[in-house]
């Protein structure tokens, strides 16, 4: 049996840049464990797999140890293999998950615009006294969204931080996204999930979805500019749309190969 797959840098205008995903579009879905299987094969940070279901898709992601809830990501690029490979012709693309719809629209420049639900984090200091020693500088605050989230004072601190990643394998939640206001940007950030295969992810979109809402209140303003400081990280800009009740983030994403993988 063979399986065609594409390998897509995603929030990124040249190969070698951006969150590389492979993305696995299927007639029928695999076992879980068929598709755990090759998503370890890949050993990238998600592989999504997408069946059609009517109009839309049903999405699923897969890290190196284990499926996930949610990836922007690799959403952004399974969009981008079903627009410009798979023969899509609309404008937007919708998205079924087991927590509900994200949506993907064609933007200007070739770009595309990720629609993420919003969800402001709330104060969560469960783990205070594990990340004071194992990232090694206190926040300011500790928030609870689907990751953790870590607030500091300064971009440098963000930009230093060196954390124990064994050590956090042990949270209950995604991973830990640490962030400050940006010298040059809105805010910045980085996002490690250890406990998922990832100790630093490159881009992570649907860490936004709270980041947003959270930066958005702090800065009074609905139009975002952020950085993932990370090696292949890139400028995000995030957008409250639909009376705050969900993020608009927009990035483009290249094809780095493709290819078939030849299944048991």
């Amino acid at each position: 049996m063979t399986q065609r797959i594409y390998h897509v840098d995603a929030f990124a205008e040249e190969i070698f840049k951006g969150n590389p995903a492979v993305v696995c579009p299927l007639e029928s879905w695999l076992s879980d464990e068929m598709m755990q299987k090759i998503a370890a094969e890949n050993n990238l940070t998600e592989t999504a797999f997408f069946v059609k279901e009517g109009d839309h898709y049903r999405i699923r992601w897969f890290s190196p140890k284990k499926e996930v809830d949610l990836c922007g990501h690799a959403t952004l690029a399974s969009a981008f293999v079903l627009f410009n490979y798979l023969g899509e012709t609309g404008d937007e693309i919708t998205f079924i998950y087991n927590k509900g719809e994200l949506g993907v629209k064609k933007a200007e420049n070739d770009a595309l615009t990720l629609i993420l639900p919003a969800r402001m984090p709330t104060p969560d200091s469960e783990y205070l006294t594990l990340f004071n020693a194992t990232i090694g500088e206190e926040p300011i605050q500790v928030l609870r969204g689907l990751d953790y989230i870590l607030i500091y004072e300064k971009e440098e601190t963000i930009r230093n931080i060196k954390p124990r990643f064994d050590a956090l394998k042990s949270i209950d939640l995604r991973g830990i996204c640490i962030t400050a206001r940006g010298d040059e940007k809105d805010f910045v950030y980085r996002f490690f999930a250890p406990k998922l295969g990832i100790d630093e992810d490159f881009i992570t979109g649907s860490a936004c979805k709270s980041l947003a809402p959270f930066w958005s209140k702090v800065l009074d303003k609905k139009r975002l500019t952020s950085a993932q400081l990370s090696p292949r990280g890139s400028d995000i800009e995030c957008t409250l749309i639909e009376e705050d009740t969900k993020v608009a983030i927009t990035g483009h994403a290249v094809l780095y190969m493709q290819g078939e993988i030849y299944l048991p």
